[in-house]
């Protein structure tokens, strides 16, 4: 069954960075990676999963978390059929595990990141990352 594969998780200092990557583990998933809405999820110790990075192709908006934004990017790079996460600027409170997630672009960015990692029709098996000196 085609899934997604998350990688590029670690233990980082405060201040540091890391960029996470996202890739199908086959073909079949490559037109959401490119053209649909996808998605990174954090899931904090003790919490559901919540969106932090979104993009939409409903209305190719994008939109980040609050608490992320202007220290997080997301992309994507069709020719590698591949999806990043830039964070820089980490700090403690954004240990967790960062799942990347994929779904038709029915909604804005803002409201496909404001649902839940499991409404989306794809979704990976996370990367742990852990902020901390």
């Amino acid at each position: 069954q085609a899934q997604l594969v998350e990688s590029g998780g670690g233990l980082v200092q405060p201040g540091g960075s890391l960029r996470l990557s996202c890739k199908a583990s086959d073909f079949t998933l490559n037109d959401y990676l490119n053209y649909y809405a996808i998605g990174w999820f954090r899931q904090a110790p003790g919490k559901e999963p919540a969106g932090v990075a979104c993009f939409s192709s409903s209305d190719s908006s994008t939109y980040y978390e609050d608490a992320v934004k202007g220290r997080f990017t997301i992309s994507r790079d069709r020719a590698k059929n591949t999806v990043y996460l830039q964070m820089d600027s980490l700090k403690p409170e954004d240990t967790g595990i960062y799942y990347c997630a994929t779904d038709r672009p029915r909604f804005s960015a803002v409201t496909y990141c404001n649902g839940t990692l499991y409404e989306n029709e794809y979704w990976g098996q996370g990367t742990q990352v852990t902020v901390s000196s």
